[in-house]
């Protein structure tokens, strides 16, 4: 990876010139140089058309291959675990490639949304979310746990948690908690694991999401470097031709 722009998406278009624009600023090439430009994702359709792309794919296979790539696991089996903004991937694949996988997160209080939410209740970035939630040291089964897993009545518990002088780590935990217990009873039960995990996607920089999860599982969960970029890495792998 010689450049790179992540940004939120407002106007899919600009969004995507602004971060097209911020990752050839960083690697130092000029547009021309590009060879090829693949793209995945929410609004792959529209975005395709405006950059003239190569590829467009879907993100199962696109994940898989960037989750892959990422963590050195091309042979044997293993499990992706992506955490999106909107919508969450449960992925089993052999030799780097997708065979089985599941789709959830209807509700968006199991997505990355939730705890962006969270993060602006509690006063800190997301991005120190994570690590506010690790300071919680309560024992097993004196958790602070919100009281609903809907987006909109769990940040109303969390609201009311704070007011109630609940400490902040603890709540921030609870939110953390939250998501991956959905993930767990929605997508996870309904599949074999199997080892290694791999955990991608912006939500897997939440240090306590990936706690949660491996307090569930029994399991060490492996983050790779550069995981938030999990689908732009296999979809510049495949446009490639690599």
């Amino acid at each position: 990876i010689i450049g790179e722009g992540w940004l939120p998406t407002t106007d899919p278009i600009k969004s995507a010139d602004d971060a097209i624009e911020a990752a050839l600023k960083e690697a130092g090439i000029p547009e021309k140089k590009v060879d090829a430009i693949g793209v995945t994702g929410h609004g792959r359709e529209l975005v395709s058309e405006h950059v003239k792309a190569d590829l467009s794919l879907e993100e199962v296979s696109v994940v898989s291959k960037g989750a892959a790539l990422l963590s050195k696991r091309h042979k044997g089996d293993a499990t992706v675990i992506d955490i999106g903004g909107m919508n969450n991937k449960l992925i089993l694949m052999r030799d780097g490639i997708a065979n089985t996988f599941n789709l959830g997160g209807i509700c968006g209080g199991s997505s990355g949304r939730f705890l962006e939410v969270a993060s602006h209740r509690l006063d800190v970035d997301i991005s120190e979310l994570g690590q506010l939630a690790m300071k919680s040291k309560a024992k097993k089964g004196e958790e602070f746990e919100l009281s609903s897993y809907c987006m909109v009545f769990g940040i109303q518990s969390l609201v009311v948690a704070l007011a109630s002088g609940v400490k902040r780590e603890g709540v921030a935990a609870a939110a953390c908690r939250s998501v991956a217990e959905q993930v767990y009873e929605n997508q996870i039960q309904e599949m074999e694991i199997r080892p290694p995990v791999i955990f991608v996607g912006g939500v897997s920089l939440v240090e306590g999401v990936k706690r949660e999860f491996e307090d569930m599982l029994g399991v060490d969960i492996i983050v790779p470097p550069y995981s938030q970029y999990a689908g732009a890495v296999g979809i510049a792998t495949l446009v490639s031709g690599v």
